[in-house]
């Protein structure tokens, strides 16, 4: 490409861009040039630092809930008020008795209560553990809210409402453990005490307050994270304080745009998983910057909140998984407002693991540069629960799906060859120390150089400059063996559908395990296939997959695969399309925001039957 037609890029720096590596063997290591820095003790630290420094500037936000259920004017808490709500918070806590044996479990959405409740029970050094709302508000039977109970068991629980939490609580909730809410309602808790927020926000500190702060350092707990379970019960992840500021300081040096202005935030990804919990929750406390809570999410009944936050708060940095940076970029076509407000401060776009199909990427470019005369540098990285999750990031705006980049300083992977791939294994202050009470997985987690065993697959970007990094090369355990022995690749193979099915492919999962003949499931682009079908906007998405143009064109798919296949290991002999997106609440997409192979053919394994069984409607095979 000529200088004249080299896109332009907003400004962005990238904080490593060359690596140190070491071979011994068949294994490598690999590690930044560019040592950690300093960082701080604690997150509370950041807090009290922001507190004193800038103390109205507002360190969250939410829009007020109205008497219909929609969503109102933003409401705000500064970092001063911060300050004082945690540790009232932290007092009441004390106060119950709570610790690390006896921790803090949260049961709620995203919300400005939420995210006082952990720094107050952080400050105090007591954990707490954000519980995902679907164990609560989706499950029948509570087997994992019941899980998370025994694993952990609370001294203290938060319940956003009786209303909606109550029957959980009275299935999973010991009557002697205390339940805190926002507010007593109608409905009462079965058995056992309810407090209100309240009155703990009333709570004078005292001094054990700070007693229990100065006991706390790098190596308390500040929080467990629960696994996504999709093929065993949750495991929970431990999350020390040494860890958690360890890795923001690592995202500030691989990401130098934080520590260059204050960053806001617009963000809907829950708190129970590593990505918003951590990742985005922690930057913003870290770096003294303004979260605005999003209600929306990449749905299509919840996807015009987030637009609407978007159009009326300008993000400093964005972070989203593919599906919603796919909405984002379809609304940008018509929705003027959101391009302008959008794209006016934004430095940098981030999206998880997962693949983001080049069209949304070149859709995304488009906007940009007829909306700000440049481009908006799409970044992403690598990471897990059990890593912070910031781990892998990218060396330049030039990424390609797929891409990963670099170890962020302090940090070292081992590549270890393992079933034909190679394996990232990682090792630094952002790792975690294990799993809570369960030292057998703890124990099985590492190898014997003390590298956690990620299960993810990756290979060299280039071969002749390892500056570049690493990509993705699939999960090791999501790889499988037809009913002949063949060994089936499911990361290659599963980008060289989404390839061939562009513009129109979102993900695919691959099927035939221990069968005769590979097949696969695909989540498609929604606006995209709906354009293509050429029917109006009510029709559902199932008519929309049924109808004539979308089945021939994923049969001109299905035939390309076919046609470039170079035996049974690659070779799709039947493909189907599926309406129901991926969901986040079952484990069908990863923390790191990926497809979760496993859980989605454990979660529609009838689905699975019928394609290789032939039971099932419009099932696309090679002609």
């Amino acid at each position: 490409m000529s200088a004249a037609n080299t896109p332009k890029y907003r400004d962005l720096h990238f904080g490593v861009d060359r690596v140190h590596v070491r071979r011994d063997g068949e294994h490598a290591y690999v590690r930044a040039e560019q040592p950690l820095e300093k960082f701080a003790d604690r997150i509370t630290d950041r807090l009290v630092h922001w507190a004193t420094l800038t103390p109205e500037q507002p360190m969250m936000a939410r829009r007020a809930l109205n008497a219909d259920g929609s969503r109102g004017d933003w409401k705000y808490v500064t970092y001063a008020e911060a300050l004082r709500a945690a540790r009232s918070i932290g007092q009441a806590l004390l106060n119950h008795g709570a610790s690390a044996d006896h921790p803090l479990a949260i049961l709620s959405e995203n919300s400005i209560e939420h995210a006082l409740l952990g720094l107050g029970a952080m400050y105090v050094g007591v954990p707490y553990c954000s519980v995902s709302t679907a164990y609560s508000l989706v499950s029948q039977d509570y087997d994992k809210l019941k899980h998370v109970v025994r694993t952990i068991t609370p001294g203290v629980v938060y319940a956003a409402d009786l209303q909606r939490y109550g029957k959980a609580i009275d299935a999973a909730i010991p009557a002697e453990t205390p339940v805190v809410v926002d507010a007593l309602g109608e409905r009462q808790r079965a058995n056992g005490s309810v407090e209100t927020l309240a009155s703990w926000l009333a709570t004078e500190p005292t001094a054990a307050v700070d007693a229990a702060m100065h006991a706390t350092g790098p190596e308390t707990i500040a929080k467990f994270l629960f696994t996504s379970g999709s093929t065993k019960l949750p495991k929970a992840v431990i999350n020390t304080q040494r860890m958690w500021c360890a890795n923001q300081q690592q995202m500030r040096q691989s990401m130098p745009v934080l520590t260059e202005a204050p960053p806001v935030l617009v963000d809907w990804l829950p708190w129970n998983h590593t990505f918003g919990g951590n990742h985005n929750f922690g930057l913003t406390i870290y770096n003294g910057g303004t979260l605005y809570i999003d209600d929306g999410k990449p749905t299509p009944a919840l996807m015009h909140e987030t637009l609407r936050n978007l159009r009326e708060v300008a993000p400093t940095v964005y972070f989203n998984v593919p599906t919603g940076f796919e909405a984002i970029a379809q609304a940008m076509h018509t929705d003027d407002a959101l391009r302008r407000t959008m794209l006016s401060r934004v430095r940098m776009f981030f999206y998880a693991g997962a693949a983001l199909a080049q069209p949304v990427w070149d859709s995304l470019f488009t906007h940009a540069e007829r909306e700000v005369g440049e481009r908006i540098v799409m970044t992403t990285g690598l990471g897990m629960t059990e890593s912070g999750p910031f781990g892998i990031f990218v060396t330049s705006p030039n990424v390609k799906a797929g891409d990963l980049g670099v170890p962020t300083p302090g940090m070292e992977l081992k590549l270890v060859p393992v079933d034909g791939k190679v394996e990232v294994r990682y090792r630094g202050p952002n790792i975690t120390p294990g799993y809570w009470r369960n030292a057998e997985a703890s124990a099985g987690a590492f190898d014997d150089e003390g590298f956690f065993c990620t299960g993810d697959a990756v290979k060299w970007i280039d071969e002749s400059d390892l500056h570049k990094g690493v990509r993705f090369d699939g999960r090791i355990a999501e790889d499988f063996k037809l009913a002949t022995g063949t060994f089936v690749s499911v990361g290659p193979l599963r980008g060289k559908i989404i390839g061939a099915g562009a513009p129109y492919v979102q993900d695919a999962v691959i099927t035939g395990i221990n069968l005769h003949e590979i097949g696969a499931m695909i989540f498609p682009i929604v606006p995209a296939v709906r354009k293509l079908s050429g029917l109006p906007d009510s029709t559902s998405l199932a008519d929309v997959l049924a109808s004539a143009p979308v089945l021939a064109h994923f049969q001109g798919v299905v035939n390309t695969l076919a046609a470039t296949a170079t035996g049974s290991a690659n070779r799709v002999a039947r493909l189907c399309l599926l309406s129901d997106p991926p969901s986040l609440d079952k484990g069908e997409i990863t923390d790191k925001g990926s497809i979760n192979q496993r859980s989605v053919l454990a979660h529609r394994a009838a689905l699975v039957d019928g394609l290789h069984a032939g039971t099932i409607a419009n099932i696309l095979k090679p002609q």
